[in-house]
């Protein structure tokens, strides 16, 4: 009972650092206003040379892409599983990748070379898109299961004494229009600025080639789990783009 516990305890301590993270990045990538205490922002913080802020910056983005990429891969659960409790796994993932993302915020070099600057109309337009991105991000984990996805549903299970039941295939809402409806919205967010500067376009084209290679191994993943049905499923909505607005990818 102390063991269990300890896991739930852990899973909400790490949710919490999540949230504190997510909330964070609100701020991160449009540049609001954060206490001055930490007043870092893709735009704001520590300057320095160009050379120097661009390894800096891409070392913390390689740093967090690898973190994702190798925990989520079927041969490393495999192996930690001999380590860790199916009950706190997810738990640790999403704490590393938070610990991970705090770190990049706080060590980020801005940029601030503009590529970009968009006023009027245009840019309440773009304003608009980058928070329905952000939305959209955040609606989709309640689509499918947010306390799932973040550890917590595995840990309250475990406290209960029950196994942990499987995943069934579902499609709601914004799944039934684009396959990842959840990257889409940090494409959107990371993309939808009026005022882009050098920084802030390494920041999402790096972003973005993260989810783009990403998605292929989750895709593959997900067709090793559900087989015919994913395929099926592959075929009949697009990965990002719905149809409305162009052709399937």
């Amino acid at each position: 009972m102390f063991a269990r516990l300890l896991i739930l305890l852990y899973a909400i301590v790490s949710y919490a650092v999540f949230t504190v993270s997510f909330l964070y990045a609100l701020g991160f990538v449009g540049n609001y206003v954060v206490p001055k205490s930490i007043d870092t922002s893709i735009d704001v913080g520590s300057h320095t040379n160009l050379g120097e802020a661009i390894v800096v910056d891409l070392l913390l983005l390689g740093l967090f892409a690898i973190q994702r990429t190798v925990m989520a891969r079927p041969a490393f659960k495999r192996w930690w599983a001999k380590f860790l409790p199916l009950a706190c796994q997810r738990s640790t993932y999403v704490l590393l990748s938070s610990l991970i993302l705090l770190l990049l915020f706080w060590q980020w070099r801005p940029i601030p070379t503009p590529i970009w600057q968009i006023g009027g109309i245009a840019a309440w337009l773009l304003i608009g898109v980058h928070w329905l991105g952000w939305l959209i991000a955040f609606a989709s984990t309640h689509m499918i299961d947010h306390f799932d996805l973040f550890g917590l549903r595995q840990a309250f299970v475990a406290f209960r004494g029950t196994e942990i039941p499987g995943q069934s295939f579902r499609t709601p809402l914004l799944y039934k229009i684009v396959r990842h409806p959840l990257m889409l919205g940090f494409l959107l967010a990371f993309w939808a600025t009026p005022e882009m500067t050098a920084g802030h376009l390494l920041f999402a084209i790096a972003n973005s080639a993260y989810i783009l290679v990403g998605l292929q191994f989750e895709e593959r993943d997900l067709i090793a789990e559900f087989g015919a049905t994913y395929q099926q499923y592959r075929r009949r909505v697009p990965m990002l783009v719905p149809r409305i607005f162009g052709a399937p990818r």
